[in-house]
């Protein structure tokens, strides 16, 4: 699965990675956690020449209550590719609402006896990678407030991450640079659609073993 991850980079990286034009200024993320939501900057198939903030946790157009979305948004940082065309939170935004996520790393855990130790996965093609995954905007009734929301497409793990998320075998789904706007364009069909949802290769990955288990202090200190 992928939970947790970091976006270090500032505006002028973004813009020329991305080619998205007048980025606002934002801060690097050295520990994005999907269970306190966080704004996090995405490109959408709308706007794909725009980085915009999204909160992390897809909330589905059809929920009812604010509750309610602030109770499924704690489900929904991660769709599994496998189902994603079939779970009601997910089929709809996978058809259309697609959108790339920049990372430049994200946290997992080996599992060893009663240890968990964490580990930081970078690819070592790229310096900024990109998430695949699906958005959703959703209309608070009682207020007219508009939540706009994410969600990070998982596939089974590749080599590494079998040995690095040893418990649950998942990894994100992460496109190649080629593959970015292909995610973003019209496309029709299932079959146009899961060309991306593919394995990122192992030779390509690489990971650091933290041995802080406080996540952001780590990072403070290795990226600050």
């Amino acid at each position: 699965m992928c939970f947790h991850y970091a976006y270090i980079a500032d505006k002028i990286k973004t813009g020329n990675r991305f080619g998205v034009t007048n980025p606002p200024e934002f801060e690097s993320v050295f520990h994005a956690n999907a269970f306190t939501n966080p704004s996090m900057p995405i490109i959408t198939a709308e706007d794909p020449d725009k980085l915009s903030h999204y909160n992390w946790g897809l909330v589905p157009s059809w929920i009812k209550s604010r509750k309610d979305a602030d109770d499924i948004s704690k489900k929904t940082g991660n769709a599994r590719s496998e189902t994603v065309f079939e779970k009601p939170s997910f089929r709809n935004a996978i058809k259309s609402r697609r959108c790339i996520i920049p990372a430049t790393g994200f946290y997992e855990w080996r599992h060893e006896g009663k240890d968990k130790i964490p580990h930081f996965v970078t690819t070592t093609d790229q310096d900024i990678f990109s998430f695949a995954g699906i958005y959703e905007h959703w209309t608070d009734k009682s207020t007219g407030e508009i939540l706009h929301t994410y969600s990070i497409l998982t596939a089974e793990a590749n080599e590494l991450m079998e040995y690095v998320h040893n418990n649950r075998q998942r990894m994100p789904v992460i496109l190649s640079k080629e593959d970015e706007k292909y995610w973003l364009s019209n496309l029709k069909s299932k079959d146009e659609i899961e060309h991306c949802i593919t394995q990122y290769p192992s030779d390509k990955m690489k990971y650091e073993v933290i041995d802080n288990k406080d996540l952001w202090a780590w990072a403070s200190q290795r990226f600050g």
